[in-house]
C-alpha cells in the first residue's frame, strides 16, 4: 500500500523505497512493533472470550498443569503483524505476494476453526482431521495451480523487464512451470507434469502446515523455528528472484519471487513480536490458528522459489516431529506398544525429564543448524 505510493515519487531518497532489502527491514520492524503494540489488549481479549482457555492433554507432561487457562488463538496476533508488514510494503502487483498471503491466511481460518471447537467443546478434539486435511488440499491445490499460471507471465514480465535496461536473461527452461528443481544439481528440472506438479505441490504445503502444528507444543518452541526457517526462505526467495543472482549461483531462477523476501521479513517481525508473549510462562499459545498459518506459508513459499526439497533440511525439524507422530501411531497399531514415552518428540524428551527451556533451546539450535545446511544447498552444485 505505501510501497504503492510511494513508488511514483522514487528518486533521490525516496528511491530507498524501490530497494526489496529496504522494505524487508520496513516491514519487519512495521509487523514487529504493532505486534508488540496490540499483543497485550488482544491477550485479553481472548481470555475473556475464551474462559478456561486450551484445553491441556491428560496424559501430558505433569508440567503442563500449570498452562490451564491459558488463551490460544495467538495466531491472530501474528496474522495481524505479518498483514501489516505485507500490505504496507510488499508490491501488491507481485501475484506471487498474494499467493503466499493468501495461503497463509486461509490455512489460519481452518486452524481457527479447529481452535473454535476446542475451546467451544472445552476439549482437545477440534476438527475432523478429514475434513481439515480435505479444506487444506483444496486451498493448496488451487494455489499451486495459480503459481503454475503465474510463473511464466512473471518470467516474461522479467526478460521484458531487462531487455528495456539493454540485460538480457535467458528463457525459462522447458515446462518450468511444472517442473521440480533437484538441489546440488545445477539446471536439473523433473516435468512432474501439471496434474503432478499441483498435487505434489499440495502435499508439501499440507505437510509443512501439519508439521508445525505438530512442533507447537512448547513455549516458543515453534515460532522459533519458524522464525528461522522464514528468514532462510526469505533470502531463497531473494536469491532465486533476482536474475544475476541466480545465476551465479547456479540455481533455477524463479523471476518476481524476490518480492517475497519482503512477506519473510513480515513473518520474522510477527514472530518477534509473538515470542513476546510467548516465552516461558506463555501468556497466550498460537493454536492451530498460527501453527497451520505459519506452516502453509513456509510450504507454499517453497513451492514458488521450486526449494520443496530444500525446505525438507531448512525445515527438519518439523519434518522430525511429524515422523515421530506418524512413528508412534504405525507402531502402537502393529505392537500395541508406543515408540516413544509420548509423541510429538518434545514430549518424548519432557517424559524422559528434560525441562521445557532446555528442549525449547536445544531445538532452537537444530533448528538453526539445519537451516545452514539448507543454505549451502545453494552454492553446492
Amino acid at each position: 500500500m505505501l510501497f504503492e505510493l510511494l513508488s511514483p515519487l522514487a528518486g533521490g531518497s525516496l528511491n530507498l523505497f524501490s530497494y526489496i532489502t529496504f522494505r524487508v527491514g520496513l516491514a519487519l520492524a512495521t509487523s514487529l512493533f504493532l505486534t508488540l503494540i496490540v499483543g497485550g489488549p488482544m491477550i485479553n481479549f481472548l481470555r475473556k472470550r475464551q474462559g478456561k482457555g486450551q484445553p491441556i492433554r491428560e496424559d501430558g507432561p505433569a508440567s503442563h498443569a500449570s498452562k490451564k487457562g491459558t488463551p490460544t488463538m495467538g495466531g491472530f496476533l501474528i496474522l495481524t503483524g505479518l498483514s501489516a508488514g505485507v500490505l504496507l510494503w510488499a508490491d501488491l502487483r507481485n501475484q506471487y505476494v498474494w499467493i503466499v498471503f493468501l495461503v497463509t491466511l486461509a490455512f489460519g481460518a481452518v486452524g481457527f476453526i479447529d481452535d473454535y471447537q476446542k475451546v467451544a467443546k472445552s476439549g482437545t478434539a477440534g476438527l475432523s482431521g478429514k475434513v481439515r486435511l480435505l479444506m487444506e488440499f483444496v486451498i493448496a491445490g488451487a494455489a499451486v495451480f495459480w503459481i503454475t499460471q503465474y510463473a511464466p507471465i512473471a518470467y516474461n514480465d522479467a526478460i521484458a523487464e531487462a531487455a528495456s535496461r539493454g540485460l538480457t536473461i535467458k528463457p525459462p527452461p522447458a515446462e518450468f512451470q511444472q517442473s521440480l528443481a533437484l538441489p546440488f544439481l545445477k539446471d536439473v528440472l523433473i516435468n512432474l507434469t501439471i496434474y503432478g506438479f499441483i498435487a505434489f505441490g499440495a502435499f508439501v504445503v499440507v505437510g509443512a502446515g501439519n508439521a508445525v502444528n505438530f512442533t507447537d507444543g512448547l513455549d516458543g518452541l515453534a515460532i522459533g523455528p519458524v522464525m528461522i526457517a522464514g528468514a532462510t526462505f526469505g533470502f531463497i526467495a531473494y536469491a532465486c528472484g533476482t536474475p544475476r543472482f541466480a545465476d551465479y549461483l547456479l540455481l533455477t531462477a524463479t523471476p518476481g519471487t524476490a518480492e517475497l523476501a519482503v512477506v519473510a521479513g513480515s513473518l520474522v517481525g510477527a514472530g518477534m513480536g509473538f515470542l513476546w508473549y510467548n516465552t516461558p510462562p506463555a501468556r497466550v499459545f498460537m493454536g492451530d490458528t498460527g501453527s497451520l498459518a505459519l506452516g502453509g506459508g513456509l510450504g507454499i513459499t517453497a513451492v514458488c522459489v521450486k526449494h520443496e526439497i530444500v525446505l525438507a533440511i531448512v525445515g527438519g525439524l518439523f519434518l522430525f516431529e511429524a515422523l515421530s507422530v506418524i512413528i508412534q501411531v504405525g507402531y502402537f497399531k502393529l505392537t500395541g506398544k508406543r515408540f516413544f514415552l509420548m509423541a510429538p518428540i518434545h514430549h518424548h524428551f519432557e517424559k524422559k525429564g528434560w525441562s521445557e527451556p532446555t528442549v525449547v533451546i536445544r531445538f532452537w539450535i537444530i533448528a538453526f543448524l539445519l537451516a545452514l545446511a539448507g543454505l549451502a544447498t545453494l552454492k553446492l552444485r
